[in-house]
């Protein structure tokens, strides 16, 4: 009678014709729900500012902006 294709074309058929008032609202909803997620991943990504740095009393961190084997005030590298 009818293969599983077949049914498939008809269902989507029927639901594009009982549907059609509501698919450019679907579409719109879609799009706009892609561009927010698209946007949040972006800011996720240039977000690095990871979890702050642990801090050891008594010991000292090169700042991020020396030179490496630079030397910091005071003779500590």
């Amino acid at each position: 009678m009818f293969g599983l294709s077949e049914v498939a074309v008809i269902l989507i058929v029927v639901i594009a014709v009982l549907a059609a008032k509501k698919l450019p609202d679907l579409a719109r909803s879609a799009g706009k729900s892609a561009r927010i997620l698209k946007a949040e991943a972006r800011a996720m990504k240039d977000d690095d500012t990871g979890p702050p740095p642990r801090v050891i009393p008594g010991e000292t961190a090169p700042r991020p902006d020396a030179a490496p084997g630079a030397t910091e005030p005071g003779g500590r590298p």
